[in-house]
């Protein structure tokens, strides 16, 4: 019988989102790959320096035991095979158990995503991201640095998600958008009943609140994760109401009323966080959190309108 992931969180990640290949992919052109491909062949047995997501993936794959297999990551890339070879050598030394990849010499991987049954999509390139978006699969981009993984809580990993837009449809966010912020409390409070759909990320969160219920019964690892949202009250209402109606709990939630969000992440310390503006995705980075950009939304999708107007 042929192995498969079923009733595991699939993680699919890129070697730039995983490993720290920056120097590396300064000297790569669409014309010439060659010089990319050579150095990191000149490297095979120089192990590449953690990357922006290399904690996440490493606290996920601690809930592996010999016995249950709970998470898969799949490393999802652009490099040709060559270069693969120092990206699974490097996880071998970092001592990551990762036996899976798709490599495709310059082409995008994201038609993969649906097969491999990912939970997640990390990658720093932003069109992979956004067709996996388009897709209705979830996804976010990363932006790669230098910044050293954090060490903190070795045996919980912490994952924070603002709402609309990631968690939730943008449905009240272009009531926001469009109309204010008055428009936007009346239309959250007099649905407060009713379920927003779910956003990218939601299957995501899914994943990991089945794995937070039934972690491996020989480890000591656990998930801890939080809402950090915009909303206040009265629009705190609807946010936790379908919360409920998808049987999906998280440890914390703050309602913040439009206040920065990097204090308050700083605060939980989280190994990532999701966010749709990329405002909030620069404060968190700046207080050196990993973070991924929800490329979704009316948000995202008002900023490439004026873009393009600006452009023509």
């Amino acid at each position: 019988m042929p192995a498969n992931l079923d009733d595991q969180l699939v993680v699919a990640i890129s070697s730039r989102a995983l490993f720290n290949f920056e120097e590396e992919n300064s000297v790569f052109t669409e014309g010439d790959p060659l010089p990319y491909k050579q150095l990191q062949l000149n490297r095979l047995d120089q192990p590449a320096k953690e990357g922006i997501a290399f904690q996440l993936v490493k606290k996920l794959l601690a809930f592996n035991t010999p016995a249950e297999k709970k998470v898969e990551v799949v490393i999802l890339s652009r490099n040709d095979p060559v270069s693969g070879l120092r990206v699974f050598k490097s996880a071998e030394h970092h001592r990551l158990p990762i036996t899976r990849g798709v490599f495709m010499q310059g082409r995008s991987p994201f038609p993969y995503l649906a097969a491999l049954k990912a939970d997640l999509f990390l990658s720093a390139h932003q069109d992979d991201v956004r067709m996996a978006l388009d897709a209705g699969l979830p996804a976010a981009r990363v932006f790669p640095t230098t910044m050293e993984a954090s060490q903190l809580h070795p045996e919980e990993v912490r994952i924070a998600f603002d709402g609309d837009a990631v968690l939730f449809s943008d449905e009240a966010e272009r009531v926001y958008q469009e109309h204010g912020i008055a428009a936007f409390e009346s239309h959250e409070a007099s649905r407060a009943a009713e379920p927003l759909p779910p956003g990218p990320l939601q299957p995501f969160l899914r994943a990991l609140h089945r794995l937070q219920r039934n972690p491996p019964r020989s480890q000591n690892m656990r998930i801890r994760t939080a809402l950090v949202t915009s909303r206040s009250a009265p629009a705190h209402d609807r946010a936790i109401r379908t919360l409920m109606s998808w049987e999906i709990e998280v440890d914390e939630a703050m309602f913040l009323g439009g206040l920065d969000k990097g204090p308050i992440l700083q605060v939980f310390e989280p190994d990532f966080f999701f966010d749709d503006q990329f405002a909030n995705v620069q404060s968190a980075a700046q207080l050196s959190l990993s973070s991924g950009h929800v490329e979704g939304g009316v948000v995202n999708r008002m900023f490439r309108s004026r873009r393009a107007e600006k452009a023509g």
